[in-house]
């Protein structure tokens, strides 16, 4: 079953559990999936799915902040239920000994000796995250091997 199918089975499961929570957010995620679709005339694949996902947690990550600012309880703890929802259904994070071993992988296949080739080495290694790390992340890591 495919990772859109999950979530559209999953709506389905919190519609008839009246979990309203859930159900909002699910709808949300599959809506901007939708929208992504027909912007590319393509049905998503998994790896696509999971980058709408990323987005999305990315967008709460950023609106918890701003609630934080901005004082706001009630919104903070409304978008860490969404962000827990959505985080769910992301591949299990990548440890930092996994990332660094990648990492040095990319820079030993691209044979990057130098900053300058950072760009390079993101370019090997962002395909083979597959949203199991943020790009913030790896870039940090590669900046930290590459000094």
């Amino acid at each position: 079953m495919s990772l859109k199918e999950n979530l559209q089975n999953d709506l389905k499961e919190a519609m008839r559990g009246n979990n309203e929570v859930r159900k909002r957010t699910l709808r949300m995620v599959l809506a901007a999936i939708r929208l992504l679709e027909v912007e590319k005339g393509v049905q998503l694949d998994d790896s696509a799915v999971v980058g709408v996902l990323q987005k999305e947690v990315k967008a709460r990550h950023e609106a918890i902040a701003e609630a934080e600012r901005a004082g706001r309880s009630d919104l903070v703890a409304a978008n860490r239920e969404e962000l827990e929802i959505l985080e769910s259904y992301l591949p299990k994070a990548m440890s930092e000994a996994e990332l660094e071993a990648l990492v040095r992988q990319a820079i030993a296949e691209v044979g990057a000796e130098s900053l300058q080739q950072m760009g390079l080495v993101m370019k090997w290694l962002m395909p083979r995250l597959q949203g199991r790390a943020s790009g913030e992340q790896a870039s940090q890591m590669v900046r930290r091997l590459l000094s």
